[in-house]
């Protein structure tokens, strides 16, 4: 017998449901291809998060659209708590104000922040410029183009806050996903790319360079490189990355969900595993997330509008 929607609504939301939470696998969308930070967020938590669970969990890659495919995705799973998806800038909180989504962005259920970090300016191995100061020089020169895994990402819109307070206007270049964007830097058909910590390989064999980070101060894991701030007073851009679920997903397995990722997230040996990727783990309670997010909005927004940014896909 089929049970009505209200009714299978009503059973989800109930205390005998939220108690037998999970008593199957979980799934957790990485809306970007593998080989970015986003990815290794993810395979880094789920193997941590099934043993606190005591279920699979399985990482699904579906990129495309800045993100928005795999995150639109999870928003029309069922809202039962076995459907997750990573998030960050580019899907929830500068989003919304450059394209029409098809997710209410801040309505989903949001459980907590995962790790945040510095962008890293990366250039291209053989780039004239040796040094911050020569970056900018040659930067306002013109003719620079730099890479992002997507339109309307938090690399795009790093890219572009850069552009806005340095003077400079260097050409974006997006790609679909770090993969490919990574790719084409080492291959020096672009000159620079805002990248997460899976760039860190690259600089290591010498097929990129780092130029700056983009925290307030230096970063540790970059002891030697400085903060773009260093040279253009005040610019600052961390990127984060967020675990959602699905509206209506019932309170009591938010809540759960929340207590075990927040669990793993403030386990030494997790930690270290996090940290030595340069993905610094940073869980809020749920309320502090939330006020976090709707900040961040707020802070995109204005970057949106400074640089007259809209995304058609």
């Amino acid at each position: 017998m089929r049970i009505p929607r209200r009714a299978a609504l009503s059973l989800l939301a109930s205390p005998a449901f939220a108690q037998s939470w999970p008593n199957r696998p979980l799934r957790i969308i990485v809306p970007f291809p593998p080989g970015g930070g986003v990815d290794l967020t993810a395979r880094l938590l789920s193997e941590p998060l099934a043993r606190e669970l005591g279920q699979t969990v399985v990482i699904e890659n579906r990129g495309g659209a800045g993100g928005v495919i795999g995150v639109e995705a999870m928003s029309r799973a069922p809202a039962d708590g076995y459907t997750l998806s990573l998030t960050g800038a580019g899907t929830i909180t500068a989003g919304p104000h450059l394209r029409r989504l098809p997710y209410d962005a801040l309505g989903l259920a949001h459980v907590t922040m995962l790790v945040r970090m510095p962008f890293i300016v990366a250039v291209r191995s053989d780039l004239p410029a040796r040094t911050l100061p020569e970056f900018l020089a040659l930067a306002r020169q013109g003719g620079l183009r730099y890479a992002s895994g997507g339109p309307g990402t938090s690399q795009h819109l790093t890219g572009e806050l850069f552009n806005q307070m340095a003077g400079v206007a260097m050409e974006h270049v997006p790609y679909r996903g770090t993969g490919p964007a990574l790719n084409d830097l080492a291959a020096r058909v672009v000159d620079v790319y805002y990248g997460d910590p899976a760039t860190l390989a690259l600089i290591s064999s010498g097929q990129a360079r780092a130029m700056a980070v983009t925290s307030a101060q230096r970063w540790s894991l970059l002891p030697n490189t400085p903060a773009v701030a260093e040279a253009v007073p005040g610019y600052i851009s961390e990127n984060w990355y967020g675990l959602a679920a699905p509206t209506g997903t019932p309170e009591p397995v938010l809540e759960a969900l929340s207590a075990a990722v927040l669990k793993v997230l403030n386990d030494p040996a997790a930690r270290q595993r996090f940290d030595a990727a340069g993905l610094h783990p940073a869980p809020m309670a749920r309320a502090e997330y939330t006020a976090f997010l709707r900040a961040d909005t707020t802070i995109w927004g204005r970057v949106v509008t400074a640089g007259n940014i809209r995304i058609t896909d």
